[in-house]
């Protein structure tokens, strides 16, 4: 135990040496918060410009629908006169949408027939024709059926519309935060602390084929320090340092940028330093198959980085194809993701087994892989 702390406190004052290097492990998880920040933190409810046309002139059901599209959340609503004129502004951009009332548009509405002559002018795939569509539409529809059944109980259209109008129906209406865009920002912010984490732990990792080239390595050996002890501490120290960023990370998102993760902040702790065991025992594997430090440098870019696209750490991984999905669930950084989405969504850490147990798995079999390999490595030419 003496020897294992001794290597551990000399292998962190070698790694911690230079205050860059320090920098740079705490300071990386940062960097990627305030890209997400960048990306996400200006997201605002955009008001859709929307005009109308009203051909119809002052008929009632048409007044009604200019009116009701007036009060519609997100749309700020102008009037023009010629539709063509509507047509064009759509058309360079000066409005989002027009929606065009043709003349006798109301008498249709009232004998039934429905909105078929409606018009909406807007660019193909347009959001802004979703949003007014899914208010408008189910008013429409309750115009046709009021135009109906004034048709068939012989009541004079104005007078049921004005009844329906003014028919009091008790509401209760409560304002919920949208929490959508500090999802994002968190979702993000951890994508880019395991990017993070895995580079770092590689390199941390990487210290040991740097002391064997340099023969230091051997040196130690001469002493009472074994290669179990030696390589123990190593991973102890890099434990230590991924921890590190683990809190410098979720300390300055909730306290500099004042992020909420929607997730209490000790069952995040817990996941993340699970998956610090992965990425310290997939760095080990990397370092138990690399001869030369160039070597390692190759295998971090080659393992590490298409990965962490796959796994949806960058972006959402819905962006990609259903087969890009079906391979990120081999992969553990899809596991850690996958378990904060479900965290996020109030499902309980001791409901998480299967996420919790995959996890250990994969850092058990890394460890196992690179125990295998470390044992069987007798070749020490490389380093002479």
């Amino acid at each position: 135990m003496k020897d294992t702390l001794w290597v551990f406190r000399r292998t962190m004052t070698t790694m911690l040496r230079s205050y860059k290097s320090l920098l740079l492990y705490l300071i990386g998880p940062i960097v990627g918060i305030g890209l997400s920040f960048l990306i996400y933190g200006n997201e605002q409810q955009v008001a859709f410009r929307v005009a109308v046309v009203n051909l119809d002139g002052e008929q009632a059901v048409a007044q009604d629908v200019a009116s009701f599209l007036s009060g519609v959340e997100r749309v700020k609503l102008s009037e023009l006169q010629n539709a063509e004129e509507a047509r064009e502004q759509v058309q360079t951009g000066k409005l989002d949408a027009a929606l065009v009332l043709p003349s006798g548009f109301s008498q249709g509405m009232i004998s039934g027939e429905g909105s078929a002559a409606l018009e909406l002018v807007s660019i193909d795939s347009s959001m802004a024709a979703s949003y007014i569509r899914t208010y408008l539409d189910p008013h429409l529809e309750s115009l046709t059926a009021l135009g109906r059944t004034a048709l068939e109980t012989g009541t004079e259209f104005e007078e049921a519309l004005a009844k329906y109008s003014s028919a009091a129906s008790p509401v209760s209406a409560e304002v919920v935060e949208d929490r959508s865009v500090q999802r994002d920002m968190t979702n993000r912010s951890i994508g880019y602390l395991v990017l993070f984490m895995m580079f770092s732990a590689v390199n941390l990792s990487a210290f040991m084929i740097k002391e064997k080239e340099n023969r230091t390595y051997f040196r130690l050996l001469t002493t009472p320090i074994s290669g179990r002890t030696y390589t123990l501490s190593n991973v102890a120290a890099n434990l230590v340092l991924l921890l590190a960023q683990i809190v410098a990370m979720l300390v300055v998102m909730k306290g500099l940028f004042h992020i909420d993760p929607g997730v209490p902040m000790w069952p995040l702790a817990i996941v993340l330093f699970l998956f610090a065991w992965v990425a310290v025992a997939l760095s080990l594997v990397i370092v138990a198959f690399s001869r030369h430090s160039m070597t390692t440098l190759a295998l971090q870019n080659l393992v590490i980085i298409p990965t962490c696209l796959l796994a949806g750490c960058m972006f959402p991984i819905d962006a990609m194809p259903e087969s890009m999905q079906g391979i990120a669930k081999f992969l553990p950084q899809r596991w850690l993701l996958d378990a904060i989405d479900r965290l996020q969504q109030g499902t309980a850490l001791t409901e998480l087994g299967m996420h919790l147990l995959t996890l250990a798995a994969f850092a058990l079999a890394f460890t196992l892989i690179a125990a295998y390999k470390f044992g069987h490595n007798k070749d020490t030419r490389t380093f002479i």
